[in-house]
């Protein structure tokens, strides 16, 4: 595409370049830069993308946009306002625009992002939709699953815009996209055209990035104010946000939305309602009642969270698309799980093992609240916070840890260049703040490995141990290496170890030269 065809929709006021370019393709990295490529300078952050325009020019770029006034370069320079928010309707317009070419329905919240997201491609894939997804686990197009990342966000406005673009090509109708606070605040999901945005719930996260809650929660509600701006589809596109009335952002995201509303929850006036809710360790069932029609559930997740989750997922496609209720019931019952999320790991143990991705105070709360549920005996959970990321949630994840857990083992999780040992301690405080005592009720063991091995070794016959905050993921961050992490692997290995049974060999972090020593 020529670069005039490029900037023919840009919704934004520019400065026109000189002469006019083929360009093959468009990339924000100059090490990714091939020749003809639109490289587009994005400032903030740690760096300003302005220094990389000589490295992208090397590479062959031919075409530059940025924000800076500049002059001699050899290509045609594209001045822009702000480049985060021209590049994803840049790389909207190099793919042909895909997303108006789909239905597409955005899932943003704190918690439960991924589940509703897998939720509601089932629902689609049992209606007979010929369904695709980005989530921040993988992007799934027909038969093709491609891995989105070590770490979990929204991909990338170009990435983002090629997943569709792949989408169209193979034939598909509907996408389910999950959509973080920082793919949103950057701009990433700009441009995909969302015709049904959904949110499970807005709790404390991100503040180091976001500043403050409300900046946090305007990031979410960027998914719902931009429904209204959705173009007119051939296919059609109802345009319909759908609110958690359970959760303390309903009455901030019902102001927001200018496009109609459905609501659903536990509260008395959701317009989705669950009833007669049975919980199992196996498993939830529960009948979704609204609109005329009570559809029996039979969930293979469990906790309560996964009834919101479902009753999401329901309102997003039988009510919002008009799918029928008996394909919500097939797509949930379908689900077999969702990776990372409350994970079985069972090497025949005579207790219950789990891995789960709850990595805030709220998502922390409710796994622990799950897990209690399934056993009558003792609950043992391990857990850390992030270096260089929000410092509040250290004291209170510890606090809620004490609070609901019999015992506590504080670990490594993602310190990157914060000294860990710091980080443990200010958890220490805040569980000894909610009374725990160290050495008694809760421990910190800084090696991941060997802090899941020490918890296995407590556990007796009923008990329920869990690993939460690394879920899925595949790396864990020291220093600015990230080293391969699983913590189903590591389960598998320490579960093993006790049993003296063949396993996986437990993965390697730093943190283990110092046991070593």
């Amino acid at each position: 595409m020529n670069l005039s065809g490029l900037i023919r929709e840009l919704p934004y006021a520019y400065e026109s370049p000189t002469g006019d370019v083929t360009i093959t393709g468009i990339s924000s990295d100059s090490r990714q830069v091939q020749p003809g490529n639109l490289f587009v300078a994005l400032t903030g952050g740690m760096t300003d993308g302005h220094r990389y325009i000589p490295a992208a020019l090397e590479r062959g770029a031919a075409a530059i946009v940025g924000t800076q006034a500049l002059s001699g370069l050899p290509v045609p320079y594209l001045r822009v306002a702000d480049s985060r928010m021209a590049l994803p309707h840049l790389a909207a317009a190099f793919y042909g625009y895909p997303a108006r070419k789909l239905t597409v329905i955005g899932v943003t919240g704190t918690d439960g992002k991924t589940t509703t997201t897998n939720l509601i491609y089932k629902i689609l894939q049992a209606a007979g939709i010929r369904a695709g997804m980005i989530s921040t686990i993988n992007a799934v197009i027909g038969e093709q699953v491609l891995d989105t990342g070590f770490h979990v966000t929204t991909p990338d406005a170009p990435d983002v815009q090629r997943y569709l673009a792949q989408m169209v090509e193979a034939g598909l109708t509907h996408t389910v996209l999950e959509v973080t606070s920082h793919g949103l605040a950057q701009y990433r999901a700009d441009a995909c055209e969302f015709d049904v945005g959904v949110v499970t719930n807005i709790t404390h996260e991100h503040l180091d990035y976001h500043g403050s809650f409300e900046a946090y929660r305007a990031a979410k509600a960027r998914l719902f104010t931009g429904l209204a701006s959705t173009l007119p589809k051939v296919q059609g596109n109802p345009r319909t946000a759908v609110l958690n009335r359970d959760d303390s952002s309903f009455e901030y995201l019902s102001k927001m939305t200018t496009v109609p509303s459905l609501t659903y929850g536990f509260h008395a006036e959701a317009e989705i309602r669950p009833e007669a809710v049975e919980r199992r360790p196996d498993g939830l069932s529960f009948i979704t009642t609204g609109r005329g029609f009570r559809i029996p559930v039979h969930c293979k997740l469990i906790g309560d969270f996964n009834v919101s989750n479902c009753l999401a997922a329901i309102t997003a496609t039988v009510v919002a698309l008009g799918i029928r209720p008996e394909a919500a019931q097939a797509g949930i019952a379908a689900l077999e799980g969702v990776p990372g999320r409350m994970e079985s790991i069972d090497v025949g143990q005579d207790f219950i093992a789990m891995v789960d991705f709850a990595h805030t105070p709220n998502a922390l709360r409710r796994a622990l609240e799950t897990a209690r549920q399934i056993t009558r005996h003792r609950l043992i959970a391990i857990f850390g916070a992030a270096g260089l990321r929000d410092r509040q949630k250290r004291r209170m994840m510890a606090k809620t840890s004490i609070e609901l857990a019999d015992l506590t083992v504080l670990t490594a999780e993602d310190p990157r260049t914060e000294a860990l040992d710091d980080i443990l301690a200010e958890m220490a405080a805040g569980a000894e703040d909610a009374g725990g005592v160290e050495g008694k009720t809760f421990w910190r063991v800084p090696d991941r490995g060997e802090a899941i091995r020490f918890a296995v070794s407590l556990a007796r016959p009923g008990d329920v141990v869990i690993t939460c905050g690394k879920g899925h993921e595949q790396s864990m961050c020291f220093g600015e290496i990230e080293y391969p992490w699983d913590d189903r692997t590591a389960m598998r290995a320490a579960l093993s170890e006790r049993l003296g049974i063949p396993g996986p060999q437990m993965p390697y972090l730093p943190t283990q030269d110092k046991l070593i020593k």
